[in-house]
């Protein structure tokens, strides 16, 4: 069980830091801002200090993932379940913010819900066999 936690948490993570790249170092660029929605260089110029922020909290949360899955593989069970849970529970709750925020945002919100929920599952598994 650790390891397919591991294999989702790591999923979860790598999602999180591709949306921290798109956010924070490449929100100017025309792929990018047109994959968020945004009509024009000028709106990803005034967003851009909104989306740097966003970012970060994207890549925060895949290092939590990252290291949370670690822990938890290691023996500390207990410190690597809650900071897992944590991560991975915010990143899925984010998605479903972003599912209720228009139909347009299922697709995304979808993506980047996905493996945090298996995570979730899986620790949540894992974490009653062990109790």
């Amino acid at each position: 069980m650790v390891i397919l936690i591991t294999i989702a948490a790591t999923l979860s993570a790598a999602v999180h830091v591709l949306i921290f790249y798109w956010e924070s170092l490449a929100w100017t660029r025309p792929a990018v801002w047109k994959r968020f929605g945004l009509a024009s260089a000028e709106e990803a110029q005034t967003t851009r200090v909104l989306a740097y922020n966003q970012g970060f909290y994207n890549l925060f949360l895949g290092i939590g993932a990252l290291i949370g899955s670690i822990m938890y593989g290691i023996g500390w069970t207990d410190a690597g379940f809650a900071l897992g849970i944590f991560a991975v529970g915010c990143m899925l709750a984010a998605a479903i913010v972003l599912a209720t925020s228009g139909k347009g945002r299922l697709r995304a919100a979808f993506v980047q819900g996905f493996f945090p929920l298996l995570t979730v599952v899986l620790y949540l598994a894992s974490w009653s066999i062990e109790h």
